[in-house]
């Protein structure tokens, strides 16, 4: 009998993949003059805004391209206004900061050729303390805070459709309707994947509720529910077929190792900023909002098309 191998897989589109990946590095930033800079009247009798909310997340985001605090960042971007030749009003770094609490952030995504595949995941990210290296080898503080981030991610544009932050004492489970009302009523939803965290008869409802399938593996020694909902009814059969086919060839069956596509994501993620420079939790949120708008943008590029090499 010969021992198993992984599974080897080639690029089909190399071509345009390569030129996708060196658009990342491209620098090209320009203004559209009738971008809507300045803020439209509130109709409130307090003080009006001067600056948009679409101004404002420009700024935020050259924040975080060039990981600058938020004084460089206002004096970059009155260089690159300067340049343009266009006489907009730069907000300072108190207005920034200001505006970041309480900012609409918008999220660009596309949507695939049909129904969605959602994949679900979750990582930390830390708010306040020492980095691990420096906490393991000099033990630094014992003060160390983490935000939890929640995301749901298309399987077939590998875009972020679903954000969620957290303190870190929130489970899992308990995010998961928060990410699924993000998803447009509209939108047909055919699976979603996610670990056994999410064994809950609240997520199976919920996906149930949306009409679609739920791929998420029964924890060990799982006993059926009463079946008095129909994503008790789906969660009993996938711990029937768990039990006869066994975890692995039913992982196999069902595609749950897609779910690794959502933790690749994560690592990105955490690559454009291991650490939150907010201290108060609403400006930590539109920190970590930013960086899933901008990966967004450079998975609209282009992703690589993979098969089996035979």
């Amino acid at each position: 009998m010969s021992s198993w191998s992984p599974t080897k897989y080639k690029t089909k589109n190399w071509r345009s993949y390569n030129t996708a990946r060196r658009q990342h590095g491209s620098l090209s930033i320009w203004f559209d003059p009738a971008m809507p800079w300045h803020a439209a009247p509130t109709g409130k009798r307090s003080r009006q805004p001067e600056l948009s909310d679409a101004a404002i997340q420009v700024c935020l985001t050259i924040k975080v391209l060039f990981d600058m605090p938020f004084r460089q960042t206002t004096g970059f971007v009155e260089s690159l206004l300067r340049l343009a030749g266009i006489d907009w009003k730069v907000p300072n770094f108190s207005t920034l900061c200001r505006r970041q609490k309480t900012l609409n952030l918008a999220i660009p995504s596309r949507s695939g050729s049909g129904p969605l595949h959602l994949l679900i995941g979750a990582t930390g990210i830390k708010a306040e303390g020492e980095g691990e290296w420096n906490a393991r080898k000099h033990g630094g503080p014992k003060k160390r805070l983490w935000r939890k981030l929640h995301l749901g991610m298309d399987e077939e544009t590998l875009e972020i459709r679903a954000v969620g932050v957290t303190t870190s004492n929130v489970g899992d489970a308990p995010m998961l309707p928060d990410l699924l009302e993000q998803i447009p009523p509209d939108q047909e939803i055919a699976t979603v994947t996610a670990d056994g965290a999410y064994d809950t008869r609240r997520c199976h409802n919920v996906i149930a509720a949306r009409e679609a399938a739920a791929i998420i593996p029964s924890r060990k020694n799982a006993q059926p529910w009463r079946p008095t909902t129909e994503g008790a009814v789906a969660r009993n059969e996938a711990v029937r077929a768990c039990k006869y086919l066994g975890r692995a060839l039913w992982r196999k069956l069902t595609g749950y190792h897609r779910r690794s596509r959502a933790e690749a994501k994560m690592n990105c993620v955490e690559r454009l900023g291991q650490g939150l420079m907010a201290r108060d939790f609403g400006r930590q949120v539109a920190e970590l909002q930013v960086p899933i708008a901008v990966l967004n943008r450079y998975t609209a590029l282009g992703i690589p098309v993979t098969e089996p090499a035979g």
